[in-house]
């Protein structure tokens, strides 16, 4: 679940650029499938920063595309990370249960609007 919250933490932004970064990562028996689709990042940050995440220990693949996949069970609208202006929405991929974890995460950590899919 860290890693999850930490992928969550990694990757919030906003205005529609109409881009979006599919991240996979494993590791330590855990594997996370999440797209990043952007609102308001600017295009060069959101490719080298929000779609780059370094996670020790972890195995990541990142593809860029246009907009994220169907077939997420939930949803980040408008998430930001802390202390800067952009907005991005994360959907989430796998098991459905983590939803327990992340709706939290979105709605407190990064202000966003939790739907499920």
């Amino acid at each position: 679940m860290r890693a999850i919250v930490t992928l969550l933490l990694l990757g919030c932004a906003g205005h529609v650029w109409a881009e979006a970064c599919v991240v996979h990562s494993e590791g330590q028996q855990m594997e996370v499938k999440l797209c990043q689709q952007n609102r308001t990042i600017p295009t060069n940050l959101f490719r080298s920063g929000f779609c780059a995440p370094q996670l020790k220990g972890q195995k990541v693949e990142v593809s860029f595309v246009e907009q994220c996949p169907t077939g997420a069970f939930g949803e980040c609208r408008n998430a930001r990370v802390q202390g800067t202006p952009y907005q991005q929405d994360i959907h989430y991929y796998g098991v459905a249960t983590d939803a327990r974890y992340l709706k939290p995460a979105c709605e407190q950590q990064n202000k966003g609007v939790w739907m499920d899919r």
